[in-house]
């Protein structure tokens, strides 16, 4: 996401663009590939409130995508997946506040939904810790929202990658079960989604991006006819804290959420000490009480999904460089 936003940011009329991580190497890189004056790299850790702070002034729109979002290692260390995930989530935003941030958009995960693994629970939490903090803010203060939205076809650490390594050399594929069903979107949609976040999100917001589905045996299947790969697919179970299939709006969320066509918009609800509900919630359309879920939701056929993989930076990488005759 990180290299996506930078890449379009660069590309339209913005003054600075500021990279803010832990990590030198991978600013390095991105330094090498996206040569621009306009773009300054900033060391820091989000779990520092204090080089947040300092990497935050004069800045007027913020995208918090820092996170440990690899389920196994959430799961193995719940604290540090808080540490990063939360706490570092909340200095982001107490930053934000404190610089009169115009808006900040905070990325979150259909993990959030019903959440089995520490990595959806620690999203979850960040969700409603940023609605609970708009409760003193005024819609003329700093914005804060969060979209959700699942699987990045493609991104660092997602399934892709992990596949067509095993493919280049020529090692099994290790599937977790075939019939596991996952939100699939490109890396462009999920760009697109987030500046739709910048230009209307309203205070409080949780935008949730709707996708289609497609299941694990068909993408190992998929990826094995495009690289014309004999691989063979061991099936190996389910990893500590993983659902079959994943859900982007809870049947009580769906009860007022809006339907924007390509997206809901979960309005803030904020429970005062009286036990009354945000007004925003109560005069917000109704889409009626269902569950979002990928073993429902509109099923990718495999020449479907093949072209959405075939659009691939990471599949057209390995391609060119010729990794496979």
């Amino acid at each position: 996401m990180g290299n996506a936003m930078l890449r379009h940011l660069i590309a339209e009329d913005v003054r600075e663009v500021r990279v803010f991580s832990r990590d030198e190497s991978k600013q390095a890189a991105m330094r090498t590939r996206h040569q621009s004056d306009r773009v300054v790299f900033i060391i820091g850790d989000v779990r520092s409130s204090a080089a947040v702070r300092t990497a935050m002034r004069s800045v007027d729109f913020v995208i918090c995508a820092a996170a440990l979002k690899h389920v196994p290692s959430c799961e193995y260390h719940p604290r540090e997946a808080v540490e990063t995930n939360v706490v570092g989530t909340l200095n982001t935003v107490e930053a934000a506040i404190e610089h009169g941030v115009r808006k900040v958009v905070v990325l979150s995960t259909d993990k959030a939904v019903y959440p089995i693994n520490a990595m959806g629970m620690t999203k979850a939490l960040l969700e409603k810790a940023i609605v609970a903090r708009t409760s003193s803010l005024e819609s003329a203060e700093t914005v804060l929202c969060a979209t959700r939205y699942g699987n990045v076809l493609g991104s660092r650490g997602s399934v892709v990658p992990l596949f067509i390594d095993r493919i280049t050399k020529h090692e099994p594929i290790a599937l977790t079960a075939p019939r596991m069903t996952r939100f699939v979107l490109s890396m462009d949609d999920a760009v697109q989604f987030v500046l739709y976040a910048f230009r209307n999100a309203k205070q409080g917001d949780v935008l949730v991006r709707k996708a289609p589905a497609a299941t694990m045996g068909d993408l190992a299947d998929v990826l094995l006819e495009i690289f014309e790969s004999d691989c063979p697919i061991h099936v190996v179970g389910r990893r500590p804290g993983e659902k079959l299939h994943e859900t982007l709006l809870s049947e009580e969320e769906s009860e007022r959420a809006e339907d924007l066509g390509f997206c809901f918009r979960i309005p803030r609800s904020l429970v005062g000490v009286h036990g009354t509900g945000d007004s925003a919630v109560r005069d917000s359309a109704i889409t009626g009480s269902s569950v979002y879920s990928s073993d429902l939701a509109l099923r990718l056929s495999k020449n479907e999904l093949k072209a959405l993989v075939e659009s691939l930076e990471c599949v057209n990488s390995a391609r060119g460089r010729g990794d496979l005759a």
